[in-house]
């Protein structure tokens, strides 16, 4: 796919590749999800990077961005990752931005049918402690948000025995793997 930065020239290159070595290493190399290696395979994922520097301009990305995947054709992006490093690096704001974000797909009558995921390098589950390595399943290089397809969500959860089994199995691959296995995975941002 090609990248592209809505808010003027940036190099977005680094943001991509950091992002895509995340991708290929730690959620397609440790099976986090087991639908993202099909995807990534076909290439269609669309990768976005933005500078911009406030929730409101973040928001304005986010809309243009459902809409442009909701438009486009699924065998040529199936899914996007907007990739925002400069704005909601703390976890607390993004967190909070979540629901800023469900409130816009449901004003632009998409929910249903697309979906925000998202990937942050401080995520923490609710009832873990900051350091706790399954909190890894959700850590991405920077903050990112996933825009999915729910039809392709769907599929991709009736092909797979047992999805409802992916995220017990993740906390397991990731406690295995511990601090020291992930660090060797080299997906943090530099």
């Amino acid at each position: 796919m090609s990248d592209t930065t809505p808010a003027g020239p940036s190099p977005t290159g680094p943001y991509i590749d950091h992002t895509r070595r995340w991708l290929e290493r730690a959620v397609i190399g440790l099976n986090l999800c087991p639908f993202a290696k099909a995807v990534h395979v076909k290439d269609q994922i669309r990768y976005v990077v933005t500078e911009v520097e406030t929730p409101t301009e973040l928001m304005e990305v986010l809309v243009a961005e459902l809409q442009s995947l909701q438009a486009a054709d699924p065998a040529v992006v199936d899914t996007t990752l907007l990739i925002h490093p400069r704005v909601l690096t703390d976890f607390l704001d993004f967190n909070w931005f979540m629901e800023l974000a469900d409130e816009a797909l449901e004003e632009l009558g998409l929910s249903g049918v697309l979906q925000v995921a998202h990937f942050h390098p401080q995520f923490q589950f609710a009832d873990t402690e900051v350091d706790d390595i399954t909190n890894h399943t959700n850590r991405s290089p920077y903050p990112t948000l996933h825009l999915l397809r729910e039809d392709s969500v769907d599929r991709a959860v009736d092909a797979y025995p047992d999805a409802a089994v992916i995220y017990e199995k993740n906390i397991l691959t990731l406690r295995a793997l511990g601090h020291v296995g992930w660090a060797a995975l080299d997906v943090a941002a530099p």
